[in-house]
């Protein structure tokens, strides 16, 4: 955990500037076309990840929804509001192509990723509020995920008099249910049963989850590499401000609320950091048309990781909140 933690970012962007130089890197091994074709398939990975997360969680962690209810249900509103108004808005105004718009779009729409419950630790916030909230909104994203981006993409089109883009709502449903839900479920069940296995298991699990996001990232950044030194910049920044936008208005919504320091520091970190992983497997899934839509995703797991560091130790440097552990369990 400690070493995925310090330097997944460091593997990540390692991963992004081989891909970007190297050509067929990854390509030539990993896709969508699956084993029997000799590929690795992008989808059974994240499958992976996710059910990793799964192995991590306990039946436990929903209790924080009995307890604290009106903390989980203002974090999932500040989780699902903020994000896709925010991609939404930096697309218009960097007027991005519809690809790279759709790409922004569903990055914001997507729930929480795992990342986020490490740097909350790291920044001394309330860890079990932040799993609580990842844990929820991993469960609401089979419907508002596909809602949301259906929204925001339908009038991103409008607005700037593109052609419709379809998005298959039903298809992300599925899709979402089949590589996040039911592998989440089968590791948290596999975690009830076989805990003793699990315990083992679950130490392993960073680094595969760390190689899995990395191979995910590589693949979707050679696949782009001819098309990235056209919108690469105008990509990575709107990426930032997406991320850092995250972190700021994720922190003013736990101040407006009257939260915790700590709960305000897992709210922040929560918003910021989404789970990009889904994200850029959403976009090659649904849409295999927009090539480019895959990239945002990507170039955020990249970011989110280096960003989600700096922020940490900022919290821990600057806060006079309490530690975390003095308020997790309350």
């Amino acid at each position: 955990m400690k070493f995925t933690s310090r330097y997944m970012s460091v593997m990540v962007v390692l991963v992004t500037v081989f891909a970007y130089f190297a050509e067929n890197s990854f390509t030539s091994w990993v896709g969508n076309a699956g084993f029997l074709n000799g590929q690795i398939n992008v989808t059974n990975l994240l499958i992976v990840v996710m059910c990793g997360m799964g192995m991590t969680m306990k039946f436990s962690d929903f209790r924080i929804l009995i307890r604290h209810p009106r903390n989980i249900l203002l974090g999932e509103i500040a989780q699902f509001v903020i994000m896709p108004l925010a991609g939404f808005l930096l697309s218009l105004a960097f007027s991005l192509p519809p690809e790279l718009a759709v790409g922004v779009i569903l990055v914001g729409c997507c729930p929480g990723g795992t990342a986020s419950n490490v740097i909350t630790y790291i920044a001394r916030g309330n860890v079990a509020f932040s799993v609580g909230m990842t844990s929820v909104s991993t469960l609401l994203a089979p419907v508002l995920t596909p809602v949301l981006t259906a929204f925001y993409v339908g009038l991103y089109t409008r607005s700037q008099s593109f052609g419709g883009i379809e998005v298959d709502s039903v298809k992300m449903f599925t899709d979402i249910i089949k590589i996040v839900i039911i592998p989440v479920f089968a590791g948290c069940l596999f975690n009830y049963f076989f805990s003793r296995i699990s315990s083992r298991v679950v130490n392993f699990l960073p680094y595969i989850s760390c190689a899995a996001i990395c191979i995910i990232i590589g693949f979707v950044i050679d696949a782009n590499s001819g098309r990235l030194f056209e919108h690469g910049f105008i990509i990575i920044l709107v990426v930032i401000l997406h991320n850092l936008t995250g972190y700021l208005f994720g922190f003013l919504a736990g101040v407006l609320v009257r939260m915790s320091v700590p709960e305000r520091k897992a709210l922040a970190i929560e918003v910021g950091m989404q789970n990009s992983g889904m994200a850029t497997t959403l976009a090659s899934t649904c849409f295999q048309g927009l090539a480019l839509a895959t990239v945002p995703g990507a170039v955020f797991s990249a970011w989110h990781n280096i960003s989600g560091a700096v922020v940490a130790s900022v919290m821990v440097r600057y806060s006079e909140g309490k530690p975390a552990g003095k308020d997790d369990n309350a």
